[in-house]
């Protein structure tokens, strides 16, 4: 249960709700734009400690609003860019000119404005099938994190999630919320066109280091609550993810969270 009521302090509310076998923390703020921006703050600190600690800041990002937060705040902050290892969570089999791509998203709204090198990103290979993108992707991950290791633990998961509960490419009640062995899975019969994606499977989730979600908006405080609260069986994509040795944030203004138990 939610267990913080107290009112904002710099415009922000900061809980714990207890996630079957994980805490959770909450930062609630006013509106989406203190939200947006402190999230940004939250990535830059992230990479800051990263690189800081370990030479280089592993980084996973999703569409969505995230993309356009990040792509707002976070060429006004400040980072070694040059340390950013930037994959992306899941990925829209599409080409990179396609207005479905990710990739291009960011391209043209983040990576355009800071002083990343280009091989420091991970795109998705549109000129293969899926299945081959899929395999091709989980080799980039490793030319990273290299191979002596079960699944990557990346430094930060940004993600999303969907009206139905569904994060990265793995919808309820589809086979892929049980891969166990693969970093990187292809889904040619996404239920959400278009249905061709890449995405990284749950173990890749639970081995970060820090998992972030992000939601805002009145529209998304039924599925917050859901999610967050986690009472259903089976729980929804989005409920599973509990990075076994890392941390799980989410990042929500008032109107996402307004469904939350505060008692």
């Amino acid at each position: 249960m939610f267990v913080s009521d107290s009112r904002y302090i710099n415009c922000c509310t900061c809980g714990s709700v207890k996630m079957a076998d994980i805490r959770v923390t909450l930062k609630i703020f006013k509106n989406e734009n203190e939200t947006s921006e402190n999230l940004a703050k939250f990535v830059i600190n992230s990479a800051n400690k990263a690189i800081a600690d370990r030479g280089i800041f592993t980084v996973g990002l999703s569409g969505g609003s995230a993309a356009k937060y990040l792509s707002e705040h976070l060429p006004k902050l400040e980072t070694d860019w040059t340390k950013w290892r930037v994959f992306f969570c899941d990925e829209r089999h599409v080409p990179y000119d396609d207005p479905e791509c990710t990739f291009n998203f960011y391209k043209t709204n983040l990576f355009s404005k800071v002083p990343i090198p280009e091989n420091c990103i991970f795109p998705d290979d549109p000129s293969v099938s899926v299945e081959d993108a899929a395999i091709l992707y989980a080799q980039k991950l490793r030319s990273v994190f290299g191979c002596e290791k079960e699944f990557p633990e990346f430094d930060l998961l940004l993600l999303g999630m969907g009206p139905d509960g569904h994060t990265c490419s793995l919808f309820p009640g589809h086979s892929l919320l049980e891969e166990q062995s693969r970093w990187v899975a292809a889904i040619a019969d996404s239920p959400k066109l278009p249905s061709q994606r890449i995405t990284f499977t749950f173990p890749v989730l639970l081995a970060a280091r820090n998992a972030v979600f992000v939601a805002c908006g009145e529209s998304k405080a039924l599925m917050v609550k859901r999610v967050v609260e986690g009472v259903e069986d089976p729980p929804l994509p989005a409920a599973r993810v509990k990075p076994r040795n890392g941390s799980l944030v989410w990042f929500l203004d008032e109107d996402a969270a307004r469904l939350l138990r505060k008692d």
